[in-house]
């Protein structure tokens, strides 16, 4: 579904008050075409409904509602013009960090040869000469080798998991019959699948979404045949041998200083029909969280739940959990194995009370997107007012963004907000307070809801001011839901239970961490 439809503007109530007169005066030719528009239009959104699979924001987009919360474009789809801001998105008076971007030249790629880090390094020596050699050019100079060589960059196709036939000889006794077979190369054990294929079919099932069907026929078009039963069977005994190592990505996440946790709904075919389980159960998630919630046994949904923790020397990890459970209880598993001696961590969530860990103690931070949102949504119905909001929320990411380019310390960036955000942020508190103490805003309109949430939730979201470390929002938890949803839809129970870590580590990424891992166990 990529079609979108092109907008029309129509005036329904003027519509249908030219159609009561219709008996009267014909239909122009114009309005012909206006009523011809709106009928296609009802039919194509009845045929998107009958279509298996359509959701809302599939429906919006092939209306062509679907906007970016950019404030450029919200401001644009509101009508206002982005160009004229009333404040500036951030202070102008601190002095531009880095340089301005060089552009290279054509045809140089987006890419150096140094991003390739995962490529196969092959030295080529000159086929003529060598260092200490006359110069064939002047004939009177030496050649002496460079300290950088010139790089030669190429990208083949492959399939994804590549096989080699080993043809090993075999030598046969005339007499006694016995037989002598070569000995294989080093390194290829009697195993046919090698342990980084179970740490490729788990990355592009788990971390990149592709269904086990789809890689099968894939792998059948290039004739190197995986069935799909087996990709399972790889990844279910690999994620056996495996266990220790989630343990451990359990016990440091619970040790981290900011944790992030969201969750959303997922569809597990197997869960859909059958009763839920006992709330002491550990039938659902291998970790069973304290006081996980009297109504269990009442619920009939089904959620992923992400939780991402930033440890202290700069890492995130990131697990995701399916079942039942909402994300603080999840959450509240994860931290049932954090030292006693460590003090409460933040907790960055939206503010939905099913996302705290109870009973455990959490220092809580709302998210500030979360509440940004609030205003997105009405901004078309009130543009000055959500105009307002946008840019000083603009102002306080400007700061943060500033704040990370600079590399600052958590002390040093509370320091900096403290004195940058802080007075932006007071300025917004007394602008909301006005507009609801004053009545110059309905408070059950959209935009009174929008406010009101700003400020019942005002301590939690503006947890930046006064804590080390606190982040603005849940962006990571968020993503790493979203892509869970997308990617992990299951069939059954056993499928949707497991955990499925992943773990940043500076510039290694997930890939390089799981094929590790993988070697490492197997080795």
């Amino acid at each position: 579904m990529t079609m979108t439809l092109p907008p029309i503007d129509v005036d329904l109530s003027a519509l249908a008050t030219r159609l009561d007169h219709v008996p009267e005066r014909p239909l122009s030719l114009a309005e012909c075409q206006t009523l011809k528009a709106v009928v296609h239009m009802f039919a194509d959104v009845l045929r998107l409904l009958d279509e298996q699979g359509a959701t809302i924001a599939q429906l919006r987009a092939f209306l062509g509602w679907a906007r970016s919360e950019k404030m450029r474009e919200v401001l644009r789809q509101a009508g206002l013009d982005p160009q004229t801001t009333s404040a500036p998105r951030v202070d102008e008076s601190r002095p531009a960090t880095g340089q301005a971007r060089q552009h290279p030249d054509p045809g140089h790629g987006r890419h150096g040869a140094a991003a390739y880090a995962g490529a196969h390094k092959i030295a080529i020596a000159h086929a003529a000469l060598h260092p200490g050699d006359a110069c064939p050019g002047c004939a009177t100079g030496k050649v002496y080798a460079q300290q950088e060589p010139r790089r030669l960059i190429r990208i083949v196709g492959q399939a994804p998991l590549a096989a080699t036939v080993y043809a090993l000889e075999r030598l046969r006794c005339n007499l006694c019959g016995e037989v002598f077979t070569a000995t294989p190369p080093e390194g290829v054990g009697p195993e046919k699948y090698d342990a980084t294929s179970a740490s490729m079919i788990a990355l592009l099932k788990y971390g990149s979404g592709l269904p086990f069907h789809r890689l099968e026929r894939l792998q059948a078009h290039l004739a190197i045949p995986l069935p799909a039963s087996t990709q399972w069977e790889i990844v279910a005994e690999t994620a056996t041998v495996l266990r220790p190592t989630l343990d451990e990505l359990l016990r440091q996440a619970a040790q981290g200083d900011v944790l992030h946790n969201d969750d959303t709904h997922m569809r597990v075919l197997g869960l859909r029909h059958e009763a839920a389980p006992a709330a002491s159960g550990t039938e659902e998630a291998p970790i069973d969280p304290a006081n996980a919630g009297s109504d269990m046994a009442k619920r009939t949904g089904v959620f992923t739940s992400g939780i991402v923790s930033q440890t202290q020397d700069g890492h995130r990890i990131a697990l995701f959990f399916t079942g039942r459970r909402h994300a603080g209880e999840n959450l509240a598993a994860v931290l049932a194995r954090r030292a006693a001696e460590l003090g409460p961590p933040i907790q960055m969530s939206d503010a939905l009370t099913r996302n705290l860990p109870e009973p455990l103690q959490v220092i809580v931070a709302n998210c500030l997107a979360h509440g940004r949102r609030r205003f997105v949504e009405v901004t078309p119905q009130f543009p000055a007012q959500c105009r307002h909001v946008l840019e000083a929320l603009g102002e306080i990411y400007g700061h943060d963004a500033h704040a990370r380019a600079e590399g600052m310390t958590p002390e040093a960036r509370l320091q900096y907000h403290q004195a940058h955000s802080g007075p932006v942020m007071t300025a917004l508190h007394a602008w909301l307070t006005a507009q609801l103490a004053e009545k110059q805003v309905e408070p059950n309109s959209g935009l009174g809801k929008a406010i009101t949430y700003l400020l019942k939730h005002w301590p939690a979201l503006t947890l930046f001011l006064r804590q080390p470390g606190a982040p603005l929002d849940k962006g990571y938890a968020s993503y790493c839901t979203s892509c869970a949803r997308d990617m992990l839809f299951s069939g059954n129970r056993r499928r949707s239970e497991s955990l499925v870590p992943c773990v940043f580590r500076g510039g290694l990424g997930p890939g390089s961490s799981y094929r590790n891992t993988f070697l490492s166990v197997a080795g």
